[in-house]
């Protein structure tokens, strides 16, 4: 098994921390919507219900997969999609390979893209960083591209663990970004005897920003072995330029991705990380003594909005929270206005110590959150998420607002989320343009693109496969008369 801790030393891929919340900076607020919202208490107790697990093992590998850890779950177009690290004698080389498998409902049975076992669809490529191990998937959808990142190694012994990026259009079939090179690698900060290096990412979409979680055993605020939590982030998905690390005074532009660890907003190996939109709120899954700690961190990591809760249950290796496609929490089907659900996959053992592990359910809600208590929280509450308008077509709420798109299969991709009814909490939010069929495109010389939607101003999308599922065509135009344009939001 790729994975182990030993005598508290981290060999590669495995979880084992402590909750230690470190003191923390400041950064522009992202708090998912232009509206203003009030101050609020910080380290306020939420009461939680409906604890719930499942009834046993929900997914696992075929007969040769011995280990299954290190899940990333997302609740994509109207299926749970699970990616984790196991291993499969003919799938490569020899190693840890990632497996995906899908369901409809998080209970399962999960079964592979065409039915039966869970499939293989990342392994090694010889003679590369990764050329022996690829580990510790965290799968995100933006737009119509897929983007997983993974912790790659070479060998087995202390070569030393990297993170790399691959890209996909439906989430099974991947190709290497970045030339097949790491984008991330150890600080070297500080020697320790842990030898692990750099791993275990948790990447989130929010307000155009990729957020970076991940494990550095070389970090200089890693602890005595090597625990800690870091966290860049940049508008570029490969993290080549715009990099900005947080640091003691909040994010700072970063030379590299390589550069010094300062912060650690968690003490703990193989956390994930989620945006919760109904809290306006990041929060960091780790494994403690009694299960998976949430830790709640502001828009800005400068203070605990919430008292950390405990998600109770046995635990092997680490938590994948049930994410969205961007990473943002999900809504409660029940009530999105004052219920939060958090819910996550954990491999677990149901034999001893050296017994193989298989991945199983926890979850709960939290209760009071008070989500559409004003507009502000509405807007945060439900960004990112499309439902149906009153005219038959599609609401998408972005930045505060509602674009009315009259395709639903453009508002599905372009949000992280789809309700078949409109809360009636949303209707406070203003209807700010349309989006219909075949409407105007441009093309920036440097790569960007966006939409002319009816209110004649720019509306900036992830990706060209947007575009043409609308129908579109996108012109080209220079820099002077993309600068020119009146902007709309993000769309996605």
């Amino acid at each position: 098994m790729f994975a182990s801790v030993l005598a508290g030393l981290l060999v590669a891929g495995c979880t084992q921390g402590y909750a230690q919340p470190q003191a923390a900076g400041d950064q522009p607020a992202i708090a998912g919507g232009k509206i203003a919202e009030p101050p609020r208490p910080t380290d306020v107790k939420l009461a939680s219900g409906d604890p719930r697990q499942s009834g046993g093992v929900i997914a696992a590998g075929g007969a040769d997969a011995v280990y299954n850890y290190g899940p990333s779950v997302m609740l994509d177009h109207g299926q749970t999609r699970m990616w984790w690290c196991s291993q499969y004698g003919g799938a490569g080389p020899a190693g840890d390979d990632i497996l995906y498998a899908q369901a409809q409902s998080i209970d399962g049975p999960f079964t592979g893209p065409g039915g039966g076992i869970p499939a293989a669809v990342f392994s090694g490529a010889p003679g590369q960083f990764d050329g022996m191990h690829t580990c510790d998937p965290s799968v995100l959808r933006v737009g119509s591209t897929y983007y997983l990142y993974y912790t790659g190694a070479a060998g087995d012994h202390a070569l030393g663990n990297a993170i790399g990026l691959a890209t996909s259009p439906d989430g099974v079939h991947w190709t290497r970004a970045a030339g097949g090179r790491p984008i991330l690698g150890p600080s070297h900060d500080v020697h320790r005897a842990n030898v692990y290096g750099a791993g275990q990412p948790s990447v989130v979409y929010l307000d155009g920003w990729f957020y970076l979680m991940f494990t550095d055993t070389t970090g200089r605020a890693a602890g005595w072995n090597g625990a800690g939590q870091f966290l860049l982030r940049s508008r570029d998905p490969a993290f080549g330029s715009g990099v900005q690390a947080l640091d003691v005074g909040g994010f700072v532009p970063a030379v590299s991705t390589s550069a010094p660890r300062a912060r650690s907003i968690v003490d703990g190996f193989s956390a994930d990380l989620m945006w919760v939109g109904a809290l306006a709120a990041f929060v960091v899954a780790h494994e403690t003594d009694g299960g998976t700690t949430l830790t709640f961190w502001t828009a800005d990591f400068t203070e605990h909005p919430f008292q950390p809760v405990v998600i109770p249950g046995p635990w092997k290796e680490g938590p994948g929270l049930v994410r969205r496609a961007d990473g943002h929490a999900p809504l409660s089907s029940a009530d999105p206005c004052d219920r939060v659900p958090f819910d996550v996959v954990r491999a677990t053992t149901l034999g001893g110590a050296g017994a193989p592990t298989d991945l199983r359910h926890f979850g709960l809600d939290l209760l009071g959150s008070q989500a559409c208590g004003n507009p502000g929280r509405v807007a945060a509450t439900f960004d990112g998420v499309t439902m149906p308008s009153p005219e038959r077509t599609m609401d998408l709420v972005r930045a505060g607002r509602r674009v009315r798109i009259d395709r639903r299969s453009v508002a599905s991709v372009l949000a992280g989320e789809l309700l078949e009814k409109a809360p009636p909490a949303v209707a406070v939010l203003p209807v700010a343009a349309r989006l219909r069929p075949g409407a105007e495109a441009a093309q920036a010389p440097g790569g960007g693109i966006g939409l002319l939607l009816d209110d004649r101003r720019l509306w900036r999308v992830p990706d060209a496969g947007i575009v043409a599922a609308n129908g579109s065509a996108a012109h080209a135009v220079t820099t002077e008369q993309w600068n020119a344009y009146p902007r709309g939001s993000l769309l996605g």
